[in-house]
């Protein structure tokens, strides 16, 4: 399979591409093949006293190949396919940037298409079928993407990668350091100021010249370097330069992706306590999460039919929102998320109280699910617009021997996001026992919770993280072709 897959790659120009599937598909036949065959599958559990047996050895080795397989894929899959898939549309052109524009859109759609069967149907076929059938399913799914990925290589629009863009990165800031601590001047700077021909010069030769934006990163270009392999070109330095520029943005989404941590951890347990019934169907708590996947799923083409073209006609721009505004619309969203969890959870305290069940978490308590619907579906529309937003911003701003790295750092703020949102809950319960007080956020029964504070305080925190962002969209330039300003 890797043969003839390396065959393909080679002749069609996907090798990344390519790669990254082979790798996810690869780990998903570890992973099918060990929970099908029984000698290497871990002990079974012990039903009367719910003890289970470590796995270790060659079971833990092959169980955790194929879970690392499948996550190195995964990564990799999410961080080449918008590239792969942006770089489709001619962004010298109107039509082209609109056509971007609605890609990214129904990228995010498609995502939560995939969350969508995944949380169900997959789910419902490993609790009753087995793993090997959940997983094996997964495998079919991603042969069969290979397949029809391939199907479209002779129309696609590829660019050869050129080097790593971390190497530069790493070649930039270090020449910058060493050429700064040793005194050598810029290049640069020194033939723009000495000389009046020069700017003249540079445009008849076609080089290009360094800008005043992160001026200290211009000592990489140095007369002599400081060893040959830190010689860097004018190129490198401002490519370095529009990395760097858009890392405040994407460090104003982490928190949005800490709120979206608490639909799975918190709603979950406030869902427990509640009437799950839909009709005569009992929805499990630990499914709640579809909603917010069905949300995006329905607001993406209302956004990209409704909302975009008159957006376009009042704007007069090619993607009707910019890139920021977008990204900002989806904070504003989780910081209105938040406050609306809070005031659900008040709410569904007093009906604990009023009923006598306080104290008593086992039983549902006589008020619908559907309450923390409202907050899903307020995250849910956050997500979509910023990560969407924050996708094609990364794409369009980020130059175009780093786009794949750019794009990834969407995937970096969720998972930055959901690790920090572990690290907030630590903090606050650190804060709140003190003085023998009780933690908000600690204890077997939820509704001894003070969940609703949390909840204010991450509206807080939410709205000072919007404050923050603005600050730099403000000041941020756009330099892609044809962006919005």
């Amino acid at each position: 399979m890797n043969t003839v897959l390396c065959y393909i790659a080679h002749k069609c120009d996907l090798t990344k591409e390519l790669g990254i599937f082979a790798c996810t598909m690869q780990g998903l036949i570890v992973l099918t093949i060990q929970a099908r065959v029984p000698s290497l599958k871990p002990p079974e559990c012990d039903k009367f006293t719910s003890t289970c047996e470590e796995v270790n050895g060659g079971k833990a080795a092959m169980l955790f190949t194929g879970l690392y397989l499948v996550a190195l894929g995964v990564g990799g899959i999410k961080g080449s396919l918008p590239t792969h898939g942006g770089e489709q549309f001619d962004e010298t052109t109107p039509n082209g940037r609109k056509q971007r524009s609605t890609f990214f859109n129904y990228f995010v759609f498609c995502l939560s298409c995939g969350a969508l069967i995944a949380v169900t149907f997959v789910v419902w076929v490993e609790d009753n079928k087995g793993w090997e059938w959940g997983f094996a399913i997964s495998t079919i799914n991603i042969f069969v993407s290979i397949l029809i990925f391939l199907a479209g290589s002779p129309t696609y629009r590829n660019k050869v990668p050129s080097g790593s863009p971390f190497v530069t990165i790493l070649k930039v800031i270090l020449a910058t350091s060493l050429n700064s601590c040793n005194g050598r001047n810029s290049r640069g700077d020194d033939e723009s100021s000495s000389n009046p021909h020069s700017s003249r010069k540079e445009s008849e030769e076609g080089t290009e010249k360094t800008t005043n934006t992160l001026k200290c990163l211009n000592n990489a270009i140095a007369k002599e370097p400081f060893h040959s392999s830190l010689e860097c070109t004018v190129q490198q330095v401002e490519d370095v330069k529009v990395v760097l520029k858009v890392l405040p943005i994407f460090a104003c989404t982490i928190i949005l992706n800490c709120c979206l941590a608490q639909l799975v951890t918190f709603s979950v347990q406030q869902a427990a306590t509640m009437n799950t019934k839909l009709g005569a169907l009992k929805i499990p708590p630990a499914s709640l999460p579809v909603f917010p996947v069905i949300f995006i799923m329905i607001l993406a083409p209302i956004y990209d039919l409704i909302i975009i073209p008159y957006a376009r006609k009042a704007t007069k721009s090619d993607t009707g929102i910019t890139h920021l505004q977008r990204i900002g619309i989806g904070l504003v969203l989780s910081i209105v998320a938040m406050a609306i969890a809070a005031i659900v959870e008040v709410k569904r305290k007093k009906v604990a109280i009023h009923s006598g069940l306080l104290d008593d978490a086992t039983k549902p308590l006589p008020i619908t699910f559907f309450w923390i619907a409202f907050q899903y579906l307020f995250l849910g529309s956050a997500d979509l617009f910023t990560l969407a937003g924050l996708l094609e911003f990364l794409f369009s701003e980020a130059p175009s021997r780093m786009r794949s790295l750019a794009t990834s750092l969407s995937w970096a703020s969720l998972a930055l996001g959901y690790y920090l949102s572990s690290v907030i809950v630590s903090i606050v319960n650190t804060a709140t026992s003190r003085s023998k007080h009780r933690p908000w956020l600690y204890g077997g029964n939820i509704n001894h919770y003070h969940l609703e504070r949390f909840y204010w305080f991450m509206c807080v925190l939410s709205g000072l993280n919007f404050l923050h962002y603005l600050f730099w969209a403000v000041k941020y330039k756009y330099r892609g072709t044809g962006a919005n300003h």
